[in-house]
Formats: C-alpha cells, sequence, structure tokens
C-alpha cells in the first residue's frame, strides 16, 4: 500500500484520505445508531409490557388471553362490562368448519361418569310403590310381587330452620328441710349468658362471616326475611367480638405450639382498619401469619409491616423459617441458627407476569420453563408418595443439575436487558435470594414453594372484599384471633363447627385449672383421633 502510495499524485491521496476518514466517521456513526436503536427497542417493548399489564389489571385475570390488539381496541369501547371481556377471551378464532369439526372430534373426551356420593352423609330412603294397573299382570291378570328395587342416589338438602329452643330446668325442694332452699339444676355453659340467641346462632354466624364472607348487614336481614326476628348487625357484631375475646385467650397456647415445629412457613397481607378519627380514612394494617405445613396457623395483627411484627413473634425461633424476600424477614428475626428459606413460587411469578406483558419474550419464556422443571421433579415425587429422605434422594439426582445452567442463564439474560425493565428486576430478585431458593438441597422437608402459607391468606383475601374494613383497630387482634382457629381447623381436617360448639362455651366459663393447651385445635384434634 505505502509503494502505490509513492506512485499517487498528493492531490490523488489527500482525496483518498478524506474519503476514508469519512467512511470511518460513517461506520462509527452507523455503531452508534445502531447501539442507540436497541436501546430504544428495549424501551418500547417496556413500555408496551407496562401498558399491556395496566390493561390486564383494568380488565381482570379473564383479559390475560387476549392480545394486545384485542386489548386496545377494548380501550375505545366506553363502560366495557367484566361479561364483554370474558366473552372476548373465550371467543375462539374463526376457522374453516371443517377443520373446526375436526379439532372438536380430537379434543371430546370421554364423560367421566358421575361421581360416588360421600358415605359419611345420612341417607334418608324413599320407596315409590308401582301404580294401581302395575299391581296385575297385564296378560294373565294374576297378581303381580316385589322382586326388588332400583336406586337412584342424589344428594338433597333441607333448608336451615329456625326454632325457638325452650329449656326448663327443674327445681326441687326437701318437703321436711324448708330451711335448705329451693334447688334447680345448673344452665349448661354458654358463649354469651343471656343471650337471645343459641350458641349454634353465634357460631353459625360467625362461620358465615369468616368461611363464607356474608357481611353481618347481610345476615341481618337474611334471618328477618327467614324469622320475621330483627337482629341488629350491631348485635351480631358483638357476638363476633366477644367470640374474637374469647378465641385470643388461646393465641399463645398455639404460638408455643408452632414455635416447637422444626419448619415454619410466614407471609404478610394487608387489611384496612376504620380510623375514627378527623380525616375519617382507612389504615393499612398488616395480618402476619405463621404456620407449619399440615399443621396449626396463627394469625398476628400489626398496625405496621415493619420488622418488629416478626421479631417479636418469632423471638428465639430455631428451626426453618419459609418467606418470600421482604426484608422485614432479614436481620435480627428469629434465634442465632435459624435457617431463613426463599419461595420459588415468587421467583416464577415475576417472569411470569413479564410473560404475559409480552408473550413472545423468548428468555422469560424460557426462564419460567426451566424453573418448571423443578417443580416437575417435585411433582413426580408427590406422585408417588414419597417420604422426605426418598425426596431429597431423587432432588440431588434430577434438581441439583438443573439449578447452575438456570442461574448462568439468568446472570446472562440480566446482563444483556435494561436495568428499570421487569426482566432484569425479576433476575435480580431470584440471583439475591439464590442462596435462600437453594436451601432445599440441605433440608429435606424444606418445600420448594410458600404456597401452604399464601393459601391460608385466602380467608382474608376474599373475606376484605365483603367486609371491606375492620371496624375499629381494636378488632384486630380479636379477627386475628378467629381466623388463626377456623384456618388451623381446615388445616387440620376437623370441623371448625364442632370444634368452636365445644370450645368456645369451655372458654366462655374458664377456670384457673383449665388448661389453655388442651383446648388448641391441634390438642383438641388429637384427643378427637385418640378416642376413635
Amino acid at each position: 500500500m505505502e509503494q502505490l502510495r509513492t506512485h499517487l499524485p498528493a492531490s490523488l491521496l489527500d482525496a483518498v484520505d478524506h474519503r476514508l476518514t469519512e467512511l470511518s466517521k460513517s461506520n462509527n456513526k452507523i455503531t452508534e445508531l445502531s447501539g442507540e436503536l436497541n436501546v430504544a427497542r428495549l424501551k418500547i417493548q417496556l413500555l408496551e409490557e407496562k401498558l399491556r399489564l395496566a390493561r390486564i389489571k383494568r380488565y381482570g385475570p379473564t383479559s390475560e388471553k387476549l392480545s394486545s390488539l384485542q386489548l386496545s381496541l377494548l380501550d375505545l369501547e366506553p363502560g366495557v362490562s367484566s361479561e364483554e371481556v370474558e366473552a372476548e377471551a373465550t371467543r375462539d378464532p374463526l376457522e374453516p368448519i371443517q377443520k373446526q369439526n375436526q379439532q372438536k372430534r380430537k379434543d371430546r373426551k370421554k364423560h367421566p361418569g358421575r361421581g360416588p356420593l360421600p358415605e359419611n352423609l345420612p341417607r334418608i330412603e324413599r320407596t315409590l310403590v308401582c301404580t294401581e294397573d302395575q299391581l296385575h299382570c297385564k296378560q294373565c291378570g294374576s297378581e303381580t310381587v316385589v322382586i326388588g328395587y332400583d336406586e337412584n342416589k342424589v344428594l338433597d338438602v333441607k333448608p336451615a330452620e329456625y326454632f325457638v329452643l325452650v329449656t326448663k330446668r327443674e327445681k326441687r325442694a326437701c318437703r321436711c328441710c324448708a330451711e335448705v332452699g329451693v334447688m334447680a339444676a345448673p344452665m349448661p355453659e354458654r358463649i354469651i349468658a343471656k343471650s337471645l340467641v343459641s350458641d349454634r346462632v353465634v357460631i353459625d354466624t360467625l362461620l358465615n362471616k369468616y368461611t363464607a364472607h356474608v357481611p353481618l348487614y347481610r345476615q341481618s336481614a337474611l334471618v328477618e326475611r327467614d324469622t320475621g326476628v330483627l337482629i341488629r348487625r350491631t348485635t351480631m357484631d358483638g357476638w363476633m367480638m366477644r367470640s374474637g375475646d374469647l378465641l385470643e385467650l388461646l393465641k399463645p397456647a398455639m404460638r408455643k405450639e408452632i414455635l416447637r415445629s422444626h419448619y415454619l412457613q410466614a407471609d404478610e397481607t394487608r387489611v384496612a382498619v376504620q380510623m375514627h378519627d378527623k380525616r375519617g380514612k382507612n389504615h393499612t394494617a398488616w395480618l402476619w401469619q405463621y404456620g407449619s405445613p399440615g399443621g396449626s396457623v396463627v394469625f398476628d395483627f400489626q398496625m405496621n409491616r415493619a420488622r418488629e411484627g416478626p421479631k417479636k413473634f418469632l423471638a428465639g425461633y430455631e428451626g426453618i423459617l419459609q418467606t418470600d424476600g421482604y426484608y422485614a424477614y432479614d436481620h435480627d428475626v428469629g434465634g442465632k441458627k435459624m435457617v431463613h428459606a426463599a419461595c420459588w413460587s415468587h421467583a416464577r411469578r415475576y417472569f411470569f407476569e413479564v410473560l404475559q406483558a409480552n408473550r413472545k419474550d423468548e428468555a422469560a419464556a424460557r426462564l419460567v420453563t426451566r424453573i418448571d422443571g423443578l417443580f416437575a421433579v417435585d411433582a413426580r415425587a408427590r406422585k408417588q408418595n414419597f417420604h422426605h429422605a426418598e425426596r431429597h434422594q431423587l432432588r440431588l439426582k434430577e434438581t441439583e443439575p438443573l439449578l447452575k445452567p438456570l442461574r448462568e442463564d439468568l446472570q446472562t439474560v440480566l446482563s444483556q436487558s435494561l436495568p428499570s425493565s421487569d426482566l432484569a428486576k425479576a433476575c435480580k430478585y431470584t440471583l439475591a435470594l439464590w442462596d435462600r431458593l437453594t436451601k432445599f438441597l440441605e433440608y429435606p422437608e424444606l418445600e420448594l414453594t410458600n404456597n401452604s402459607a399464601e393459601n391460608s391468606m385466602r380467608l382474608v383475601a376474599l373475606g376484605r372484599r365483603n367486609w371491606l374494613h375492620l371496624g375499629h383497630e381494636k378488632a384486630g387482634p380479636r379477627v386475628a384471633a378467629i381466623l388463626s382457629v377456623i384456618e388451623s381447623c381446615r388445616r387440620l381436617g376437623v370441623s371448625p363447627r364442632d370444634y368452636l360448639a365445644e370450645v368456645l362455651p369451655r372458654l366462655a366459663n374458664l377456670s384457673s385449672a383449665d388448661d389453655l393447651s388442651q383446648l388448641t385445635p391441634a390438642a383438641w384434634a388429637a384427643k378427637r383421633s385418640s378416642q376413635k
């Protein structure tokens, strides 16, 4: 090249150098613009994802099935109802009739038939006799005989029946010793002494509110409709607070009970509290829930979401605590030997939300699939009824090899994503909790998820949609006690109605000799089981 330059005129050399310089600048500019274009595309993608998530939040969970174009068309329609969104989401795309019929035949499944009715339900039989013209043979005229019965079983119901329970107490006196006076049969223990209603009505009202989530004003209207008796909402509210006061006595015993467990799961959720001050606004309080999988649960009411709540409740706890990534569970919570584990379901949820916003996001889809691989191993162990030791061996063999490529993929995706994007945040969350997420390889009893604790929160999530808020700050601990008992009964497989009918009157007439540790749902269930 240098030899060629020596034979060229100076003017031509200057022109060549000028063109090379311009070409170099153009290449640099192209590189710069390409980088800006990639950043712009990522920003547009991020904004589109946020817009889609906002639309899904506006139109409800059903709208997740809709494309971005369908969602944008819904924005043009004022006053779109939830029924219209669901109809649009379930509408099949237009296809040739022949192809539709082929697909329907392919998807058609054999009807599984009617399932059997539970054996524990009482049976009431009725016999249908033959008609008059069936009592004699149509051919010879002789009388027909019964040779058997065709049986048909259906589930039936008897509507709630209100009645007045009249209790007569026998009175006795001695004919010879008038100074002894009159003796009357003792009254049975009651939840609310001298109340107009029986314990069954109080318990039924409590369960309707906290399991069926029927607000008290509706229950008041239903009772008046069915009986003609007006029981005001404030009266029913008094029943609930009295029941909560009594069940609150069990909280220390239930707390000691679950803290003896080697493995706890915890979660928290907000609940609105009506404040009786000048502002008149609801305050956001929190219900913290602690429980052992398959065992009892304790709800703890706090007016804030600060660390003091779990710090006080878990003081001295030395077992395994599994939570989400909320910082309040970190530092100074539990004993020095407490092991803190995280939840894979929370980690997966963040990637799944990215996928909801952008179905074409290959990185998010790939990471969701990788995490699903971890769940698949545990699902197989659950299907085969493996014990913890057997599941642990399966995890070491099949799950552990999946973790290294998953972590490498997370780091790669994080380096290629915008720091402010939801995908980058999901990667940061998972990588930051990696040590806690992989604790299940060290502790065989540890589950991959905190779902058991989250499922227990459904009582609160469904309830607050109906009763909206707690009427007073003092109601919080009482409601927490009621929820603790009801959810513990559900987990332990016992009837909350039977439990409350036996325990609430005893709590209302408590003596100093009574041992509260024997009245918790777990102790009551164990006693009932031993008596069978």
